[in-house]
């Protein structure tokens, strides 16, 4: 159990906006499970009661599971690392062969599917984003944002959080979490993302209230106007593609389960 439980318990990174000594070179799944109506509660029994530790007998790390606030999608949003894709698909083949697994999903399942689709993404940690460490948060809210770039420059976007964002994000009472961009080898995943031009991230807030109000005092704030416009006059325009798709947020609450809250 105790080991069992050290598993679980590897959560997301902590607060510092200081990269780690070593970079984080696991792979990282970020998955999205859209339940079909009236079947996320099922859904959620049967990750707390069975597919977490089955993920962890196959050496899989549990890392945040989250379900949206405005959830009317009926998500569940939940990430997992892994030594790398061949980590990655080792593990999820043994699982998808464990029959305390296909006992499990029989189950559940007796009265009709719980899941209507699936979509997965592989990420990369940043080289600004510290070493998954556990820790619960004790906040209110996470909030995941996913920038799209213009071609070519990402790295622009990461420089600019590097070298600014995160500094001023702590400043204004955010908390960062963790930063990823997208593997180069998608292959096998089911998104609306392209390799080279993405970033995910995740922060947390009190509330959606105090997201709001430290947004706007970080966009108000000199040390940001002028960092933003020095990344645009050098990358030759805006870093990111014309809104409502360039930034996009959600807001999530990590489910009872969850290694990390």
């Amino acid at each position: 159990m105790k080991s069992l439980l050290a598993l679980l318990s590897l959560g997301l990174m902590s607060a510092t906006v200081v990269a780690a000594d070593k970079p984080d070179t696991r792979l990282f799944e970020m998955r999205v499970y859209y339940a079909k109506p009236g079947k996320l509660d099922a859904l959620n029994a049967r990750f707390r009661d069975h597919t977490l530790k089955l993920f962890a007998k196959h050496g899989m790390t549990s890392l945040g599971y989250f379900v949206p606030i405005n959830n009317t999608e009926n998500k569940l949003v939940y990430f997992l690392a892994f030594a790398d894709r061949a980590a990655h698909d080792a593990a999820w083949k043994a699982f998808g062969a464990d029959p305390d697994w296909k006992a499990a999903a029989k189950e559940s399942e007796k009265n009709g599917k719980l899941i209507d689709h699936i979509s997965n993404t592989f990420l990369t940690a940043t080289e600004f984003s510290a070493l998954a460490e556990a820790k619960h948060y004790n906040v209110g809210v996470f909030e995941l944002r996913t920038y799209t770039t213009e071609a070519g420059r990402l790295p622009d976007l990461n420089a600019r959080f590097r070298d600014h964002t995160l500094k001023l994000f702590e400043k204004h009472g955010m908390t960062n979490v963790s930063y990823w961009n997208l593997a180069d080898d998608q292959k096998g995943a089911k998104n609306s993302y392209v390799a080279g031009n993405t970033l995910i991230y995740l922060l947390t807030h009190k509330s959606e209230e105090a997201a709001k109000a430290s947004f706007d005092a970080f966009r108000a704030d000199p040390a940001w106007v002028a960092a933003k416009e020095a990344s645009e006059k050098k990358a030759g325009g805006s870093l990111t593609i014309a809104q409502p798709n360039g930034v996009k947020s959600e807001f999530l609450v990590p489910t009872d389960y969850s290694p990390i809250k």
